[in-house]
């Protein structure tokens, strides 16, 4: 519902003439008189989003930590939405962050309170993020854990019984299940499978609920980077087929540390080819009744698809997380032949849906998916140009297939459009030099400023450099931890965190929390009540705000150089210097995200270790520069 705007406009100064005013009042006088810091670095920052609304421009906001960066973009961002009568969206680094935002005694809540304001913001999590009442039917039948009756003694009545729907309130969302395991959480969270449009259980999923009290925001949308890319993905494809956009339109954005955005467009620009799914999708319509030449073409499918997974497996270079694909030409064979079985395949199922006997949602769910699966296919044996993989997780095996690199879809979809768009975070340039980004992302005209943190780093801070052997890092890892501190170590990767879970003792392991084990922000919690004292990670280089004694020390246990993947050769093919154009900058910016975790008030204090071997070490000159304070050689 739409609110009035927090200050009055008068006939003779515009919009944003008042707007200008009142964030002069409110963060020089109201917000100091009820104990709030006046900074200066804040209020300029505030003043230059109000520019970029003004123009309609794209803004890279680089602000140090402590500058309250949070508080400079949500007041122009409220006024903005309460005067267009459309939510202003705010895009956060990943899901776990999104909770952080609103959480009690955040920022939100305290402007709330010191302005007396009641922002009207709600949550919009990405489709995986919640539970799928489809797939928790099944898995309830075959599944016998505590976790899955965990889940069903929490639901609302009405959903069990079918009760009436005033009685289902909001439920279904992955951080209501803080005890489950991401592992577990896979068998029972939405997936790309599941057609909700078509769904006998639509009006009664956690998901639609969501959906619907979002889209009624009437201040501020709080979603992650990794949905926006989502819903700018598919909004083209849900218009035409009559479905509502994810998100509904809005006045402006804000993307929190968003340099990661490329990264969630990645994720968001691809198709994917599961090897389980479609054997375990068509043996659901191999029901009796079912013409005999349906039957067999389904299973031409499946063989063929068994076997074209089978020729994958032998041609990928196995470790990376993304894993590089030496087409065969017997690959590229067996991909011309799915593409000729889903078009043959395609072609019985419009006698099937004339017969009845395979039930509509499951045929409807199979035509879409075969549409996607052959679109798939067709890029990956025809498309010199695109960008593919592998990934392996507890689906098994998904081919990956970007068909075009996001610079240009980005352009299009997004900065194309005449709304006001802020990167808001501590490391958007290197050394002041925005362009690095803005060429990542296909951004042509932008505005741009940076402001260095009131901190005195000086005083609380202290980095050491620890030269290492690569083998002998997790070693250096226990050493330090003799000294009981609160710990976070990060990781560049899974792959390099599984192997030092591999490697430390297991008396060590025994403080330790990993990602991944439990739901994140769950695991966050505990580590900030001090119920677990190190805490390892790989997506926590950014977003983790653990003030005071929470967080005294982190240690870098690898430069967060890019992996050697098929995703950034891509992107070194492009460069004339790899290394300066793509491996440095990338590097660069995580390492000052990560180490920006340690410092976040003005009362925090600790250190920071990083540990290099003998390659590494090499680019200690060039890291002094990226440092707070001096690296000191241990």
């Amino acid at each position: 519902m739409r609110q009035k705007l927090p200050f009055e406009l008068a006939k003779d100064r515009s919009f944003f003439e008042s707007l200008g005013d009142w964030i002069g009042d409110v963060l020089y006088d109201e917000l100091p008189e009820k104990g709030f810091d006046c900074r200066d670095e804040q209020i300029f920052m505030a003043y230059q989003i109000e520019k970029a609304l003004k123009e309609k421009k794209v803004l890279f906001a680089e602000a140090g930590v402590g500058t309250g960066k949070t508080i400079a973009y949500l007041l122009p961002a409220i006024a903005y939405a309460r005067y267009t009568g459309r939510p202003a969206l705010i895009a956060c680094a990943d899901e776990t962050l999104i909770d952080q935002l609103v959480k009690k005694g955040g920022d939100i809540e305290k402007l709330e309170q010191a302005l007396a304001l009641n922002i009207d913001v709600r949550l919009a999590k990405s489709r995986d993020q919640y539970l799928c009442l489809k797939r928790f039917q099944q898995a309830e039948n075959i599944i016998t854990e505590d976790w899955i009756d965990d889940i069903a003694f929490s639901m609302p009545e009405a959903v069990i019984t079918h009760g009436p729907m005033r009685d289902i309130t909001l439920y279904g969302d992955r951080s209501d299940y803080p005890t489950v395991s991401d592992e577990d959480w896979q068998f029972v969270n939405y997936n790309e499978l599941m057609q909700c449009a078509v769904c006998d259980e639509r009006n009664r999923c956690g998901q639609t609920l969501h959906r619907t009290h979002y889209r009624a925001a009437g201040d501020l949308i709080i979603c992650s980077q990794d949905f926006l890319m989502e819903h700018l993905a598919t909004k083209a494809s849900r218009e035409r087929e009559g479905q509502l956009a994810l998100l509904p339109e809005v006045s402006m954005m804000v993307l929190d540390e968003g340099h990661l955005l490329e990264y969630a467009a990645q994720k968001a620009m691809t198709y994917k080819v599961q090897a389980r799914t479609i054997v375990s999708m068509l043996e659901r319509l191999m029901v009796d009744g079912v013409r005999e030449k349906t039957l067999y073409a389904m299973e031409r499918l499946q063989d063929h698809h068994e076997l074209f997974f089978d020729e994958l497996r032998d041609v990928v270079t196995l470790g990376e997380e993304r894993m590089r694909i030496t087409k065969s030409q017997t690959l590229l064979t067996y991909g011309r032949q799915l593409i000729q079985d889903v078009d043959t395949l395609m072609e019985e199922f419009v006698f099937e849906s004339e017969m009845y006997m395979i039930p509509e949602y499951e045929l409807n769910m199979a035509e879409e998916f075969l549409e996607h699966y052959v679109a798939a296919m067709r890029i990956f044996v025809e498309k010199e140009d695109a960008v593919d993989w592998v990934e392996e997780s507890t689906d098994g095996f998904t081919l990956v297939i970007m068909p075009r690199l996001i610079t240009e879809v980005l352009q299009e979809t997004l900065f194309s459009k005449k709304l006001p768009i802020v990167f808001s975070s501590a490391t958007l340039s290197v050394d002041q030099d925005f362009s690095y980004i803005a060429y990542s992302l296909g951004i042509r005209d932008y505005l741009s400023f940076t402001v260095a943190s009131p901190f005195d780093y000086e005083s609380v801070m202290q980095i050491h450099a620890h030269q290492v052997p690569q083998q002998q890092k997790a070693t250096m890892v226990e050493r330090l931890l003799q000294q009981p501190k609160q710990t976070l170590i990060l990781f560049k990767s899974k792959q390099a965190m599984d192997a030092f879970r591999a490697t430390v003792s297991m008396m060590t392991k025994l403080t330790m929390a990993f990602e991944g084990d439990r739901e994140l922000s769950a695991i966050v919690r505990d580590f900030q009540a001090g119920d677990i004292q190190t805490l390892c990670a790989y997506h926590l280089w950014e977003g983790l705000d653990l003030p005071e004694q929470m967080l005294t020390r982190v240690i870098i246990y690898d430069l967060p150089f890019p992996p050697n993947d098929p995703l950034f050769d891509a992107k070194r093919a492009f460069a004339e210097d790899a290394f300066e154009e793509v491996e440095l900058p990338f590097m660069q910016l995580r390492l000052q995200q990560g180490m920006g975790r340690l410092i976040r008030t003005a009362n925090d204090y600790g250190t920071i270790e990083l540990l290099l071997n003998e390659e590494e070490a090499t680019l200690l000159p060039t890291l002094q520069n990226l440092c707070a304070v001096a690296p000191q050689l241990a």
